[in-house]
């Protein structure tokens, strides 16, 4: 008998007063958010050193700074997709984006980021999911206002600069249909509605399409939902994402054997903080909590030095004799995710942390590091044409996608 996945998502608002859905992420009374519990009562599994060294030595390539750095921290069987790429058997990736808004905050490149790392270690095709369909729901989008988002979107996620001959980009409303739609069908006939509402939190006041759309997202794990790309081969498949996606995948992972699939597999991430504070993941509805990439330098200067939060002390002689308190210091956090240097990263730890170094100064750094990376991302950015975005979107082979 296999053993089920699914849990009743609506206990850990009583247990543990925090909630992370993919809708909303939110910690007990402002706070962080447990990820302990959260390893906890999803299920997953912490991604350990040990794992970490098993890619660097199948890849030969040092691990991504999200790994080393524990940005990406849970999985779901990823130990299994090693397993499977020592034997030499193949493997995909599929991750998505939801099109809600113009531009991306530095919180939505880090899948991306990741992986396009991923792909470049593995060798392996890539789908990638734009859920215009589900924003046109969820955040009362007309139909074409969410594809011209989603259209707008897809150039940032290609100027991450994934490669074209390993890589399939869609829209749901462009591509569902065919082989796609008949596995939408067979997991939704797996799914009870009681299920449903346990693991999403749906009320009576919600829409029947929000009821219906987690199938939509459940099926590009399964390759037949690709059959230009994979025809009847039944691989594994590499889900990288925020832990808040899990939901949805604990569905599908409980589906796939009945229907005749292999389960997932997932490497999740914590969540990218606020300036404003550690206490979820950012939001585009407050343009002063997130750096975007149309941010220009004197911009992203000025969100860092008037919003970050600081560890610093009240006055230079309490921060000379305390240090600053790197737990709750923004500007640190975010470098620990873009600055790519161990070394530099440990000098600061060791400076900024007895007061050697001041908030001015770690402020000053950070400017630095995100100036250069949004100003790269928007010179990858303005190369991207439309023609560009057609030829990811095209339904069409992928001859080279395991070389």
């Amino acid at each position: 008998m296999e053993k089920t996945e699914l849990k009743d998502d609506k206990s850990k608002e009583v247990e543990e007063e925090q909630v992370v859905s993919p809708w909303e992420v939110s910690a007990k009374d402002g706070g962080k958010i447990d990820y302990d519990k959260l390893i906890d009562k999803f299920g997953c599994q912490r991604l350990d050193e040990s794992l970490i060294q098993r890619v660097q030595r199948l890849t030969n390539r040092a691990p991504h700074v999200f790994l080393r750095r524990g940005v990406f921290f849970a999985h779901r069987d990823f130990n299994d997709i090693l397993d499977s790429y020592e034997k030499g058997e193949k493997f995909y990736l599929y991750t998505g984006r939801g099109p809600s808004s113009e531009a991306l905050h530095l919180g939505h490149l880090i899948p991306f980021m990741f992986t396009k790392y991923l792909q470049d270690a593995f060798k392996v095709p890539l789908v990638i999911q734009l859920t215009d369909d589900e924003k046109c729901m969820w955040k009362n989008l007309s139909v074409e206002e969410s594809q011209r988002l989603a259209r707008e979107n897809a150039k940032d996620i290609i100027a991450c600069g994934f490669d074209i001959s390993k890589t399939f980009i869609f829209s749901d409303f462009d591509y569902v249909g065919g082989a796609f739609y008949k596995n939408m069908v067979r997991v939704a006939k797996c799914v009870t509605y009681n299920k449903v509402v346990g693991i999403f939190g749906f009320t009576g006041e919600d829409h029947i399409g929000k009821v219906s759309f987690p199938p939509v997202q459940a099926v590009p794990s399964f390759p037949s939902s690709f059959p230009h790309i994979f025809g009847n081969e039944n691989i594994r498949c590499l889900i990288p994402c925020a832990i808040d996606q899990d939901p949805y995948f604990r569905m599908t992972r409980d589906v796939a054997p009945r229907i005749g699939y292999h389960k997932p597999a997932l490497i999740e991430s914590s969540f990218f903080p606020a300036l404003q504070g550690e206490n979820g993941k950012m939001s585009a509805s407050d343009p002063n909590s997130a750096i975007y990439v149309t941010d220009s330098a004197k911009e992203i200067k000025n969100k860092i030095n008037r919003y970050a939060f600081s560890g610093g002390r009240d006055s230079i002689e309490l921060h000379r004799k305390y240090g600053a308190n790197l737990e709750v210091d923004i500007p640190f956090k975010y470098l620990g995710f873009f600055l790519d240097d161990d070394a530099e990263l440990e000098h600061i730890r060791e400076e900024y942390g007895s007061g050697r170094m001041l908030t001015g100064e770690i402020k000053k750094r950070l400017v630095e590091v995100l100036t250069d990376l949004v100003e790269r991302h928007r010179r990858a950015r303005a190369a991207v044409t439309d023609e560009m975005v057609d030829a990811f979107m095209a339904v069409r082979p992928l001859p080279n996608m395991f070389n």
